[in-house]
């Protein structure tokens, strides 16, 4: 799900915005997703949101947008249904998802045990609080997302670890998984450029990548990756944006560490 989306974008900017879209896993050849912690986030099963692995002391904390998981509020008072007037359904998160159709979930499928959003959301419907953490039970084999994710890349953490502090202007990694309907093998789209104030709401990150359709919600911003072993700092998740070119992300703040102190005590 993506808030404002737009219909088309033109071929050109994608190609000048240097957009690539990451391998897939290959279970038969045994290729390491190179983003494992990075998934899907599913409400009854179907695609609905991108959502990723947090570093967290139990290895359970998964972030992604506010309005993936929880209605906007309005006036001070609590949303009814997401924004786009569906319910929300039983969450699930499957790290490293790809394939056609209903697709592969190489490292598992975790529900997710409970949800923490701001009430500046859930009152108001802040753009700048736009953020949520999840806590996701152990799979049905008793593992944990995070050291699921750990054994599918040799044992390298994966997980970044949440920047509370971070400025506006950082080189970042956003990586997503657009609906099916664009991209019906369902493979991440990632995006290495550099973040800035967005125009119109300067309290909120901007970046300029084509391909982030709806389905990117929640993408995390993961500044400072350098690869397997060195996961980086998950500084935002991406919350909108007017077409798939212009996103924009709430930047992570005290509040959102609050948020996600109770999701690791979970």
């Amino acid at each position: 799900m993506r808030r404002g989306a737009s219909a088309a974008a033109a071929a050109g900017v994608a190609a000048a915005l240097a957009v690539a879209f990451a391998q897939a896993v290959d279970e038969d050849a045994g290729a390491v997703h190179p983003f494992p912690g990075v998934g899907v986030l599913m409400a009854n099963g179907e695609h609905w949101c991108t959502a990723s692995v947090v570093d967290s002391p139990k290895g359970t904390v998964v972030a992604t947008a506010a309005h993936c998981v929880a209605p906007a509020g309005e006036d001070g008072e609590p949303g009814e249904v997401a924004h786009d007037g569906r319910e929300i359904g039983d969450l699930s998160f499957a790290p490293a998802f790809t394939g056609e159709g209903p697709g592969r979930q190489p490292l598992g499928v975790w529900k997710v045990k409970a949800v923490h959003v701001d009430e500046r959301w859930t009152r108001w419907g802040e753009d700048t609080a736009d953020y949520a953490f999840l806590s996701v039970e152990p799979d049905e084999d008793g593992r944990t997302v995070q050291q699921a994710v750990q054994e599918a890349v040799g044992g390298a953490r994966e997980a970044p670890v949440p920047d509370w502090t971070s400025g506006y202007e950082r080189e970042v990694t956003v990586v997503g998984y657009p609906e099916s309907a664009r991209n019906p093998e369902n493979r991440p789209v990632s995006c290495s450029t550099r973040t800035a104030h967005d125009e119109d709401d300067p309290a909120m990150l901007y970046i300029g990548c084509a391909g982030f359709w709806t389905g990117t919600s929640g993408s995390p911003f993961i500044a400072d990756r350098g690869g397997p072993g060195s996961p980086g700092h998950l500084i935002g998740v991406l919350s909108g944006g007017d077409t798939d070119v212009d996103s924009t992300a709430a930047l992570f703040d005290e509040r959102a560490r609050a948020l996600y102190e109770r999701a690791a005590q979970d």
